[in-house]
């Protein structure tokens, strides 16, 4: 059984609160266990993630939130620089699975976090499970 640790930046809580009920789901779904600790925001999803690695707690990492387009530029900074560090941290042989949606309004947010319609948060779990199962198989 693999431990898994979803990190969630919490901005929108009724679309993190799907996002996460998705995810515990594929989880609990798997057989595997779960924690959950929360970020301000997706910037800061990577940062947690690299910080948890270092303890060897957890076998894999789901990485969930969601970024808004809004009138700035700032939706692109956090939608790239956030990926960008989960890639990162993926190429040095983290399992995670990046569930931070990326939308250009709440109704798109809605139907990719809600587990009735597309469900993105179960899709984070089930690719960080299956790059779990691929490291292992590597290994």
């Amino acid at each position: 059984m693999a431990h898994i640790l979803i990190v969630e930046a919490r901005f929108y809580d009724h679309l993190n609160d799907m996002l996460l009920a998705g995810a515990r789901a594929a989880i609990e779904a798997a057989g595997h266990s779960h924690e959950t600790v929360t970020v301000p925001g997706a910037l800061e999803v990577p940062g947690a993630i690299a910080l948890a690695a270092d303890t060897d707690r957890y076998d894999a990492f789901v990485a969930l939130g969601v970024v808004i387009r809004g009138e700035t530029y700032h939706f692109e900074i956090v939608s790239n620089e956030s990926a960008r560090g989960i890639m990162a941290l993926t190429l040095d042989g983290l399992a995670i699975g990046n569930g931070i949606l990326t939308t250009e309004n709440e109704a798109q947010a809605i139907a990719r976090a809600d587990p009735a319609q597309l469900d993105k948060g179960a899709g984070a779990a089930q690719a960080a499970l299956a790059m779990l199962a691929l490291r292992e198989r590597l290994a």
